[in-house]
């Protein structure tokens, strides 16, 4: 039983490696998804086009929980991903690390809630809650959504869920059985 547990902290250069190819892949993908924002912040879509786009922009987070199972992986797997953006010129620039920071956060928390025990649907599921409700919080305040009559906040916020339930829930839970199939992740 204390293996298991050593084996769930400690970090193996693998493990750093792959989490540095997830911050990678994510930080590019990031970069080229910011042009989808600001396509829909361009028509009358404007008020809904964080929320509805928001899901790819956590996707890195709960991808490294999944694939290494280690504390810390989702926090850090955002976190680098946006690193990874604001490096490739972000618009948002350093201000993409403090969402990075905040979406890490709400990712970590969902595997948090289950003690590190379950990396599979329960703890993307939890992930997927936590990260919308974390994020939707801090948008209340630093994106002015406090000012929005009730029934739009609701509905942001039901945006907001389908859009990271779907992109780092689904699409997630999808990638991973992919990788479990091929047997790369072992």
């Amino acid at each position: 039983m204390q293996t298991v547990q050593q084996n769930k902290a400690h970090w193996s250069l693998r493990d750093v490696i792959f989490l540095a190819i997830i911050a990678i892949f994510f930080g590019i993908i990031y970069q080229v998804w910011g042009y989808m924002y600001y396509a829909l912040a361009a028509t009358p879509l404007k008020p809904f086009a964080n929320d509805l786009t928001l899901g790819v922009w956590i996707m890195a987070g709960p991808m490294a929980g999944v694939l290494l199972k280690k504390v810390g992986a989702s926090f850090l797997g955002e976190l680098l991903a946006a690193t990874v953006e604001m490096l490739l010129f972000s618009s948002w620039g350093a201000s993409t690390l403090l969402s990075g920071s905040i979406q890490g956060l709400g990712s970590e928390l969902g595997f948090t809630a289950t003690g590190y025990k379950n990396w599979d649907k329960l703890g993307i599921a939890l992930s997927v809650v936590t990260s919308t409700i974390v994020t939707f919080a801090w948008d209340l305040f630093s994106n002015g959504y406090l000012h929005y009559q009730p029934m739009m906040i609701i509905g942001l916020f039901l945006i907001r869920l389908v859009s990271i339930g779907f992109f780092a829930g689904v699409l997630v839970y999808w990638i991973k059985q992919l990788l479990d199939r091929t047997g790369l992740i072992k």
